[in-house]
């Protein structure tokens, strides 16, 4: 597995290792909880999954144009590492009220092996240069821009996993 989809994994791992059921579904007013956005992420690795692994039924990958908007995006999140806060996530990916803590930690883990197994067998049919599919934001992106992607967008949301954790147990310590 690539280096970023195993950053991405430890990253993963680090933020949910011993979190008890309360601080993975209990948040601030407002905020989503650490469960939800450990459903989100594994909504968008298993969406992302999902479309590679039609896209490689394809003779060639089947993506838009490039745009200069497409080109600054990528060049943030994927050049910079930078992952702007505060954009709505795509409707696929928002995830559902009350999803279940734990069984949340192990689908992100297995949609995220998935997810990079996709990438892995795109870039094996099409080559590491080729854009091998559209990203709904981003727009159309190479294998390694693909990797680096998930890598940013975990990182982002593993903060807001230790935020919650974090946010539950002062709530306890309190009480």
């Amino acid at each position: 597995m690539d280096t970023y989809i195993t950053k991405a994994m430890r990253l993963i791992d680090d933020a949910t290792a011993g979190l008890t059921p309360a601080q993975l579904e209990n948040a601030p007013e407002g905020k989503w909880t650490a469960a939800q956005v450990l459903e989100h992420l594994a909504r968008a690795f298993g969406t992302s999954a999902k479309a590679m692994e039609l896209a490689l039924e394809k003779p060639q990958p089947t993506v838009r144009a490039l745009t200069i908007k497409d080109r600054v995006g990528i060049s943030l999140v994927t050049g910079l590492g930078y992952f702007p806060e505060g954009r709505k996530a795509p409707a696929i990916t928002v995830p559902g009220d009350n999803p279940r803590g734990p069984e949340t930690v192990q689908r992100i883990k297995e949609n995220l092996a998935r997810c990079g197994k996709a990438i892995d067998a795109c870039e094996a049919k099409w080559g590491s240069s080729n854009r091998i599919l559209d990203h709904p934001v981003l727009g159309p992106l190479t294998p390694s821009q693909w990797r680096k992607f998930h890598f940013v967008h975990t990182r982002h949301h593993m903060k807001q996993v230790r935020e919650r954790s974090a946010f539950v147990a002062s709530r306890s310590a309190t009480v």
